[in-house]
Parts: structure tokens; sequence; C-alpha cells
């Protein structure tokens, strides 16, 4: 990166039982968004956690 910015493309994406969606953190690496979201849905909640990478162009692409 040219401009000394930290890349965060790795987004951990919480479902709650309505069907509303959150952003739950930004991450460097797959692995640590990975880690998170299973730690997050081992705790036995009905929300669904998953993994996704923000695109280029700044929006996001299943990555699960």
């Amino acid at each position: 990166m040219n401009d000394g910015t930290i890349t965060l493309p790795w987004l951990v994406i919480r479902q709650d039982d309505n069907g509303n969606r959150y952003r739950v953190g930004r991450y460097a690496t797959r692995a640590e968004a990975q880690k998170i979201a299973d730690s997050l849905d081992s705790r036995g909640h009905k929300q669904l956690y998953w993994v996704e990478r923000i695109g280029q162009n700044g929006g996001s692409a299943t990555a699960n």
C-alpha cells in the first residue's frame, strides 16, 4: 500500500433471528476473521455468523 493505510478486507457478519445483518468487525486475514466467527458461533445462540471479503469497489462478496 502506498498511502500507509492498513487494509482490513475481511468482515465478520452476524444475522439475527429477524434477518437483520450487522458487521461485527473487520480483519486483515480470512483466518483471523474465521476464528472470530467460529468463536461467536460456538456460543450456541441462534444468530448466524460468517466471513465475507470486501471487494475492490467497496462492496462485500460472500467468502464462505
